[in-house]
């Protein structure tokens, strides 16, 4: 009978690419679980992305109401957010790359230096 080899990794690589597999696997069933536990605000006043939670306002008022909706959402479902990783109050921020303000979404200039800098 004909053989042929299966194609063949280091165990080590073996390895890397199992943990790299798993890293996204887990991504997207964190991703799924924040967009299931979110879905009646998703879009309204909430932006989700794997564990970055976007909370936008138009007002003061309107954003502690916000804030304590998703504070309490994350309570009942058992999730817990890193306080050190957490920023509030912001004016502008950097989210997925773009600079978001009440102004509106603007490209971070930083990035367009890099591109317009392209050899």
């Amino acid at each position: 009978p004909i053989s042929k080899a299966p194609y063949r990794m280091a165990p080590i690589e073996l390895k890397e690419l199992k943990d790299q597999l798993q890293e996204l696997l887990e991504r997207a069933v964190f991703m799924y679980l924040m967009n299931r536990v979110f879905h009646e605000f998703l879009d309204k006043f909430i932006i989700v992305f794997i564990d970055e939670i976007l909370v936008f306002s138009k007002s003061k008022e309107e954003h502690e109401d916000h804030l304590r909706t998703v504070l309490q959402i994350l309570r009942q479902e058992k999730l817990y957010a890193k306080f050190s990783k957490c920023e509030f109050w912001l004016r502008s921020m950097t989210f997925l790359g773009h600079i978001v303000s009440a102004e509106g979404i603007t490209m971070d200039p930083a990035k367009v230096e890099a591109i317009t800098k392209w050899p």
